[in-house]
């Protein structure tokens, strides 16, 4: 495989990415400090791009807190936006192909379907917007791109959802989760195997692609799988997302449809309750 370079290493895809690197015995890979690879410093990424001469270049850096976005516009569309621009830049320069991640939250949400490709974004936070700015900005500068959508990422690394219901359910004996907004886990872990199967294929099949676990949950019946996996005793109650008011509205369905890169890449995704036991396992031995 040709050389690698990932932006935002030290976040939980980038650790994932390192972690799939080391088990698939790929070394010409760089990860390098965020100091070193600021997606909002321009003339360092030309700079990092000149200096490894990487064929691929894979976007994990990103503005991710939801709520705090609806405060800090200007910051989430600097670094999903301009950020990425500059990158698509830099690439454009340097001939390198880059991979970049987006989400879900491009969607409303608002109908139960499967959410195609070249459905309509249409974003209701801040989050979501600027994601959706920032893809627009990639395809208006970078022909050899892949954009791929992902949705519920969580993982063994950083901070995410089952490692804080895991957290509570240690210290409480009931929880109240929202049962009315519906999407798709997706395991980091198979998400970075995803995107290195697309860099092996050699494919020129450049576009916007979705990847998450397979499957179909709530924000409730996560966390009971989350429970009843991990073994933890606590009660959880579902309630509806109005009872549990954020700043940032959630798309009430954004179940994605990911026919589109099974096909193209002969990707095989698993069952994301599967995938979640994998990843309890994992943090078990941490």
């Amino acid at each position: 495989m040709s050389k690698i370079l990932v932006i935002g290493a030290g976040g939980q895809l980038g650790q994932c990415l390192k972690t799939v690197a080391e088990r698939r015995g790929i070394n010409d890979i760089v990860f390098p400090a965020e100091q070193d690879a600021n997606i909002l410093n321009k003339d360092r990424l030309y700079e990092l791009l000149a200096i490894e001469k990487p064929f691929f270049v894979i976007n994990c850096a990103a503005y991710t807190a939801v709520d705090k976005a609806e405060d800090e516009v200007d910051l989430a569309k600097a670094i999903n936006e301009t950020g990425a621009a500059y990158l698509a830049t830099a690439c454009l320069a340097n001939g390198a192909t880059l991979i970049h991640v987006s989400t879900d939250f491009v969607f409303e949400g608002n109908k139960v379907k499967l959410l195609k490709e070249d459905d309509e974004a249409k974003p209701i936070n801040v989050y979501g917007v600027t994601k959706l700015d920032g893809e627009l900005a990639v395809t208006a500068v970078l022909p050899a791109h892949f954009i791929i959508r992902t949705s519920w990422l969580y993982s063994e690394y950083a901070n995410n959802f089952v490692k804080t219901m895991l957290k509570l359910g240690a210290e409480r004996d009931e929880l109240n989760i929202i049962a009315d907004q519906v999407g798709t886990p997706t395991y980091a872990i198979d998400l970075a195997n995803a995107i290195f199967d697309i860099m092996s294929s050699s494919s020129t099949a450049y576009g916007v692609y979705h990847y998450s676990n397979e499957g179909v949950t709530s924000w409730f019946d996560f966390a009971k799988a989350i429970f009843d996996i991990s073994k933890t005793a606590v009660k959880v109650n579902p309630i509806p997302g109005s009872a549990y008011p954020t700043k940032a509205t959630r798309p009430a369905f954004s179940v994605m449809d990911k026919t589109k890169i099974k096909e193209t890449f002969n990707i095989q995704i698993p069952y994301w309750r599967d995938s979640l036991i994998e990843c309890i396992k994992q943090i078990k031995i941490q």
